[in-house]
């Protein structure tokens, strides 16, 4: 299908990020700056044209490293997050919305200053070797992507892996990157422990089309490289056909199915588009930006399954749309699992990770005492 090319003329564009601009109501009331074109012409022409933004990084510390949960439709009451934004950018990130907590915006700033925290795997640490702590799966990516670019320098994700290593507790990876690969040799002692599954994320087999929703993450043929590579060394994965944006990626559901069940993966899901808080008016600057032809009825899908709103934030019901769309996409992601072997398989059982033979760790090159 063509579309027509971006409008780069958008006030606010800018390449090589998910959001178009940084300026978005927020719940917090920060303030937004609209430039209007005849200011936006005389600054350029006293200043010249505007800086390309830059990712920055600083370093925090907090106090405590384990966010405890109590969500009762998600399988997971624990996670660690080793960063705060993303530089990934996906415009549909739901996880936007954490910026506008600490004053900065959800759409820019949440893809160009990011926080990370070196000292996480030792805080880890101290957490469990606490007397009353009870070991169950932590998920890792919970929030933002814990191999997104700045892992490259940072390795906090496979510091706090070699600590779970350590202490025999199990982790779940959810990410959309392959970097997840120079991991491999932690996640295959953890797998041959039961202590790992890692899920990667594939919106679409269009690479352009990847590039304008989520423009830093691997490219989707490399994410199905990582998934068949892991499949090859023993670790259990599964592929997340997620978000699913009707109209946009829902047309290659079924191709992506069908190329995870050859390289014999395990386990698929998907998850319909999330528009919390800040994230809908970024979306919908990001179709008018992208997709301006088609954006009427992508929102008029997402509102259908919806029951007429952007969002849907209430339990169990926000995994779980409503509707004749939604019955169709249902329908259409089980009969290609079917067809794909997806689910059926002898090994589904091997995502039971064991949390029997936690131990804490050593602190401080002290011994355990037996």
């Amino acid at each position: 299908m063509r579309t027509a090319p971006p409008r780069k003329d958008w006030p606010d564009y800018h390449a090589g990020r998910g959001a178009a601009s940084g300026d978005v109501p927020t719940r917090f009331g920060l303030p937004t700056r609209h430039v209007d074109g005849d200011w936006r012409d005389h600054m350029q022409a006293l200043d010249g044209p505007p800086v390309r933004l830059r990712t920055t990084v600083t370093d925090e510390h907090p106090k405590s490293i384990i966010s405890f949960n109590q969500s009762p439709d998600i399988p997971f009451d624990r996670s660690l997050n080793a960063y705060r934004g993303c530089e990934h950018g996906c415009v549909y990130c739901f996880a936007r919305p954490t910026h506008a907590y600490h004053d900065l915006s959800p759409g820019l700033d949440f893809e160009t200053k990011l926080f990370a925290k070196p000292g996480a795997a030792e805080l880890l640490r101290k957490t469990l070797n606490k007397p009353r702590y009870t070991p169950r799966p932590m998920a890792l990516g919970t929030n933002t992507d814990p191999y997104q670019p700045i892992e490259r320098t940072y390795r906090i994700t496979r510091q706090v892996l070699e600590v779970c290593l350590e202490a025999r507790h199990p982790v779940t990876i959810t990410t959309k990157s392959d970097r997840v690969l120079r991991d491999c040799d932690v996640l295959q002692e953890m797998a041959r422990e039961k202590l790992v599954a890692v899920a990667i994320s594939v919106t679409t087999l269009d690479p352009v089309l990847s590039a304008k929703l989520e423009p830093r993450c691997a490219s989707p043929a490399k994410r199905l490289a990582a998934l068949a590579k892991l499949v090859d060394a023993g670790v259990p994965t599964h592929c997340s056909v997620s978000p699913i944006i009707p109209a946009i990626t829902d047309q290659f559901m079924e191709d992506i199915i069908a190329r995870v069940g050859e390289m014999g993966v395990p386990s698929a899901g998907w998850i319909p588009l999330r528009l919390p808080h800040e994230v809908a008016p970024l979306f919908r600057e990001w179709l008018d930006v992208h997709y301006p032809e088609r954006a009427g009825k992508v929102m008029s899908v997402v509102r259908s399954i919806r029951e007429g709103r952007d969002n849907d934030p209430n339990f169990f019901s926000r995994m779980q749309p409503k509707g004749v769309w939604a019955d169709l996409l249902r329908s259409r992601f089980r009969i290609a699992c079917k067809r794909a072997g997806i689910g059926q398989r002898k090994d589904r059982h091997r995502f039971e990770l064991d949390c029997t033979r936690f131990r804490p760790p050593e602190m401080g090159g002290q011994m355990r005492l037996l």
